[in-house]
């Protein structure tokens, strides 16, 4: 068994390739339930008339600009995640030479 990690302790940062894929690909499928179950419900067509009346935005365009909006709303859900998950040793170092 190995010994606890001392306090201190920093595991190596992962490459970021790895990180991206971690917040993308998550929020790219969660993006896709949530467009099929919104558009499901709301037509693209109706949503614009609410939203852009003078616009000239078809139904392809709207289920592509909604995916993009619930991808990036999904993303940046990720994204905070990881954020808040970073060890703490990495913004809490402390300068051995001033203590």
């Amino acid at each position: 068994m190995k010994p606890p990690c001392p306090a201190d302790c920093d595991p190596a940062p992962r490459p970021a390739l790895q990180r991206w894929g971690a917040i993308l690909w998550p929020s790219f499928f969660a993006a896709g339930v949530c467009t099929v179950v919104f558009f499901a419900l709301v037509d693209p067509l109706e949503w614009r008339e609410l939203t852009f009346p003078g616009a000239d935005i078809g139904r392809e365009w709207g289920y592509t600009l909604g995916f993009f909006a619930f991808w990036t709303a999904t993303a940046s859900s990720s994204l905070f995640t990881w954020l808040l998950l970073r060890p703490a040793s990495r913004f809490n170092r402390v300068d051995r030479r001033r203590a």
